[in-house]
């Protein structure tokens, strides 16, 4: 009996020694990280077009620096949802926080509505520094005329925020307030 239970005693010793950790899971919170002021009622419409991210962020895992240039995947960290999905979301949802509801629209817009203008973003990066305290954001953004009447106004941004340590949930809590301030900038644009 000793012997044919010994190979499953072995088989499930090794199964053990040979299980990954546990995954956590990160995301970037719907809550503003900072203040909200009421918006105005009276704020002309935009229509934001596209969020565009590096495909180096359009990844399941977290990042985080090595070195000068390197990139590692962070072993048992994943974001919940695709950045290229939350960035944009986010961003919608801080723009009507601050614009007013009535005032951002993504997409089609709804039947009798026209937009002032439509807004592209490109986030040219979104990662921490080598030192793991602060987290950059560079970005530039467009808000053109929906009739091409004017050439579009290109704005360029650059944003550090320090992160309270260097574990990966403070680091992303860096990443959200970084994209909570590029909303208020492209706001009061």
């Amino acid at each position: 009996m000793r012997l044919r239970l010994a190979p499953l005693a072995l088989a499930a010793l090794l199964a053990a020694c040979s299980s990954s950790p546990a995954i956590t899971w990160y995301q970037l919170r719907a809550e503003a990280p900072g203040p909200v002021a009421p918006a105005r009622a009276d704020s002309p419409v935009w229509q934001l077009l596209a969020v565009q991210l590096p495909a180096y962020l359009d990844r399941e895992s977290v990042l985080r620096p090595s070195g000068r240039s390197a990139l590692n995947a962070v072993p048992a960290a994943r974001w919940a949802e695709p950045l290229r999905d939350a960035v944009p979301r986010l961003l919608l949802a801080d723009l009507a926080r601050l614009r007013g509801t009535a005032s951002v629209f993504a997409g089609g817009l709804p039947p009798g509505v026209s937009a002032a203008r439509q807004l592209r973003v490109e986030i040219q990066r979104l990662d921490p520094e080598p030192d793991d305290q602060a987290v950059v954001l560079s970005a530039r953004w467009w808000l053109q005329d929906p009739q091409g009447r004017e050439a579009p106004a290109v704005r360029e941004i650059s944003l550090r925020a320090t992160a309270a340590s260097a574990s990966t949930d403070d680091l992303v809590a860096a990443q959200r307030e970084l994209l909570w301030r590029l909303a208020q900038a492209i706001a009061q644009a």
